[in-house]
């Protein structure tokens, strides 16, 4: 084991984490019986407290056990915007011993029956802005939380072990195929409680919640390390920088996770840098490097260091984070609790040394149990290093020194747009349907706010005519927001090699140039 960075490990903190057999709805039922009345909500000028929560969500469970039928490790799809229900549904559905599939609020209907026929789902729960895109999907119950109305009945006693499924969040492959993620209550449990021991959350944290919670960052360190901690979240349903200051100023919120362009968006914006958000203490997020400048007018503000994080869905979010006391900047930071993690040659599996470019690969216990239905890809993802299983990442990197990891490039396709990640596969795949388009290929394009946006090169078919802004609007109707081309260009070939496989990496070492 590399351990270099251990000469860096946040002063007193353990190596090790050594936690009780939890099961996610435990987190909720101990807050509510130390906080029963305290807000463990606040959303749209509204507070919910954590008895509050826990009552509604134990309806939300009896109602999915006997009006839906679910059964234990059923997986139930979740689709809704940050907010109160949201974290009823989720704590809802855990209460029902089921297992809660979030996906993006902004999935159109095509996509959302991949979710449904993959998962095997026949149960959603949704809000009411997103229903009508269930229409004709393979379902058999249909949860609208605006319209739930709790019923007399009571949830059957939980049979649920921390080892159980609980969670399955959905991620996409350099195949452009999504897979669900399948996570255990013990998985999620070491990245929850390690979230809030190196962050310093406790009961008297206030979080601002602007991350979606259908995303890991969210999911863990905004709700769930909060909800372990008994904390308060103080909950934005959409991101909006001045919004966001003024949550930030009214609710004295300590701290906030994000991705780096809503930091960039809140202190590029003069009137919310009106608002005293000096309150943050801690700051943390991930997924796009922060821009130097911009970490350091945030530091003048706010007198903190934003702390970067690496993680993937197939981790439950981190496996590597920055130590409070001494950030690099665009760093990855240093593997954290139980987690081993090393550069290797991609083809060799040789282990490189500090200043070599290779694959990152990881093993820890916030590692996922499988991919759902997919159990090749699953076996696929993993290699032996010097007689040890680790999971490749498909990120290249390096260590430095003193065992910091930075990324440098990506094995796989991959583009990350303000910190979704869209995979050009996938978006092909929507593209071919385009009556007009004879061949196409997405590449990440430079973006200024973003770091990196979506790019369609297509080829037209002969005597098609078809404009960038058609093309461009076509592809909204198919797929979520952040996946859709914000650039179009058009060309009469794509480079092929001899055998005729489309040289991608060929335009898109054109685009950066």
């Amino acid at each position: 084991m590399d351990a270099r960075h251990f000469a860096h490990w946040p002063p007193g903190m353990p190596r090790n984490l050594s936690l009780p057999p939890l099961r996610l709805r435990d987190l909720l039922e101990r807050a509510a019986a130390r906080f029963p009345d305290k807000a463990a909500t606040i959303f749209d000028g509204s507070a919910c407290s954590y008895r509050e929560v826990q009552a509604r969500s134990d309806a939300l469970a009896a109602h999915l056990q006997g009006a839906c039928g679910v059964a234990p490790g059923e997986r139930v799809l979740l689709d809704l915007q940050n907010g109160h229900d949201f974290v009823v549904a989720l704590f809802g559905i855990l209460r029902a011993d089921a297992v809660a599939v979030p996906v993006s609020p902004a999935n159109v209907a095509g996509e959302l029956r991949h979710y449904l026929e993959d998962s095997g789902a026949r149960v959603a729960v949704v809000e009411r802005e997103v229903a009508e895109r269930f229409a004709g999907a393979p379902l058999e119950h249909l949860v609208v939380m605006d319209d739930f109305r709790p019923g007399a009945a009571a949830p059957a006693p939980s049979r649920a072990k921390p080892s159980d499924l609980c969670l399955m969040p959905y991620t996409s492959g350099s195949t452009g195929q999504p897979k669900g993620c399948m996570h255990t209550h013990m998985t999620c449990m070491h990245n929850i409680a390690g979230s809030a021991l190196w962050k310093n959350v406790t009961a008297d944290t206030v979080a601002l919640a602007t991350a979606p919670f259908f995303h890991v960052t969210g999911l863990i360190h905004s709700f769930l390390a909060t909800v372990y901690a008994g904390g308060t979240m103080v909950i934005q349903r959409r991101w909006d920088p001045l919004k966001a200051a003024e949550l930030v100023e009214r609710h004295r919120c300590t701290h906030w996770d994000n991705v780096p362009t809503m930091v960039v968006d809140l202190l590029s914006h003069p009137q919310a840098l009106a608002h005293d958000v000096s309150s943050l203490k801690w700051i943390f997020g991930g997924g796009s490097a922060m821009p130097e400048a911009i970490a350091q007018k945030l530091y003048e503000i706010c007198g903190v260091r934003y702390i970067e994080g690496y993680g993937m869905t197939e981790t439950i979010s981190q496996t590597h984070i920055n130590p409070p006391q001494n950030p690099k900047k665009q760093c990855l930071g240093i593997p954290t609790f139980d987690t081993e993690s090393l550069v290797v040659d991609p083809d060799s599996l040789r282990v490189l040394g500090p200043g070599e470019q290779g694959e990152i690969v990881v093993r820890g216990p916030q590692l996922l149990t499988g991919y759902w239905g997919k159990e090749q890809a699953f076996r696929d993802s993993w290699a032996e290093v010097e007689g040890r299983r680790f999971f490749r990442t498909g990120d290249l990197g390096r260590t430095d020194e003193d065992g910091y990891f930075f990324i440098s490039d990506r094995l796989k396709r991959m583009i990350n747009a303000a910190g979704y990640k869209v995979w050009p596969a996938e978006v092909e795949a929507a593209m071919y349907q385009h009556p007009a388009i004879k061949e196409c290929c997405v590449i990440a394009a430079p973006d200024a706010r973003r770091g990196e946006t979506v790019k369609l090169v297509a080829v037209l078919k002969p005597g098609a005519a078809a404009g960038a802004a058609d093309i461009i609007e076509w592809a909204r109707s198919r797929m979520a927001a952040y996946k859709v081309p914000r650039l179009v260009e058009f060309k009469d070939a794509l480079p092929r090699t001899p055998s005729g496989k489309l040289m991608w990496r060929a335009l898109q070492e054109a685009e950066l140039k």
